[in-house]
């Protein structure tokens, strides 16, 4: 945009429909600075209306027309001061993974009109220290492009798809908004970078979203999204978990596959339905395959093979079972849950085959 002062080398990025961006990226990649995930607002040049923190709020933004604060108008999302009088305000983001490289960036204005973000841009750096990254506030300091400045408008959502996603991994990001106003979101979308134990016999979770894992599809997830059952801890409610419809037909069945974070040795699993009192499912199985070819494994894939049989579930609780076949590499795990309900996390505990 002309007349803006702190100009980014351009990056070359195309524009992704509002309604299009969940089909994008949200079966392929994971949101890096999620707040479920562990991402962490650390600075932000100012927050008068509204906190920075909601920018990472993992659902979607809310209105509540008429509701006041002491500033003013309460918005869910992260709202500057009018007439900022240095280029840019802007929100400096560790990401909530060891590191990763980016795919995609979305930002959504959802309920600000008259007060949204006119542009944006993405910054990201590789450094293990938070106070050197403060220190650098508004200027350039090791910051380098991710996305260059783009055009935003009033409530709506906005994203755009690298054209070359980054090959160098990024630990912190800052969203820089030109000049002033609001945002309700932001996700910068792409893969996790894990640090893997340098013991090959370790055993931990490679089904976590820390570790490079992705739930790629599911048959439902009217309640609640399939990418809850790979996130850390137990979560705080019902609504952080994989939760389907109910079902009406005989023999039903729901699923979701999850591509594991490394080729992995499975030892076991733990399939936890924690606030899930009255909808857990009857019971669960799980298989898994070793996919060599492109593209990801249906439910219906030829060659995924049973490692739990359907096994009793219960309210509330987490329940471990055994892997049957401890011996052969797998890359992706299918949770089948019988009939339906809501599972909170999936844990698929392993050592890494390669």
């Amino acid at each position: 945009m002309e007349g803006i002062e702190h100009q980014l080398e351009p990056v070359s990025a195309t524009r992704v429909s509002s309604e299009d961006i969940d089909g994008t990226f949200r079966s392929s990649y994971i949101d890096l600075i999620s707040g479920a995930l562990g991402g962490k607002v650390l600075g932000f040049s100012d927050e008068w209306f509204a906190e920075a923190s909601n920018l990472l709020t993992p659902t979607a933004p809310i209105r509540q027309p008429g509701k006041m604060v002491y500033t003013g108008a309460w918005y869910d999302g992260w709202e500057t001061r009018r007439h900022n009088q240095t280029p840019f305000d802007w929100v400096v983001i560790r990401l909530g993974v060891a590191s990763g490289t980016v795919e995609g960036v979305e930002v959504d204005t959802a309920f600000f009109s008259g007060n949204h973000a006119p542009a944006i841009s993405v910054e990201g750096c590789f450094n293990s220290n938070d106070e050197q990254i403060l220190s650098w506030k508004g200027e350039k300091g090791d910051w380098e492009p991710i996305l260059g400045i783009q055009e935003c408008g009033a409530s709506q959502r906005f994203g755009w798809k690298l054209d070359n996603p980054t090959t160098k991994q990024y630990t912190h990001v800052r969203l820089n908004m030109y000049p002033d106003g609001g945002i309700a979101r932001f996700r910068l979308f792409g893969h996790a970078v894990p640090v893997f134990p340098d013991d090959k016999e370790a055993i931990f979770d490679l089904a976590a979203a820390q570790n490079g894992a992705v739930a790629i599809s599911c048959s439902d997830q009217h309640f609640g999204t399939k990418d809850n059952l790979i996130l850390p801890g137990r979560g705080k409610d019902m609504g952080d978990g994989w939760e389907t419809a109910r079902s009406r037909t005989k023999g039903h069945v729901d699923w979701a596959i999850i591509r594991l974070g490394a080729p992995a040795l499975i030892q076991s699993f733990l399939i936890d339905t924690a606030f899930f009192r009255g909808n857990f499912p009857q019971s669960a199985k799980l298989d898994a395959i070793e996919w060599k070819d492109d593209g990801e494994p249906g439910a219906d894939a030829q060659g995924w093979t049973e490692v739990l049989e359907p096994s009793k579930c219960g309210p509330d609780r987490e329940h471990a079972f055994d892997c049957t076949i401890k011996d052969k590499p797998f890359t992706h795990v299918k949770l089948t849950i019988i009939p339906d309900g809501g599972v909170k996390r999936l844990r698929v505990l392993a050592k890494r085959s390669i």
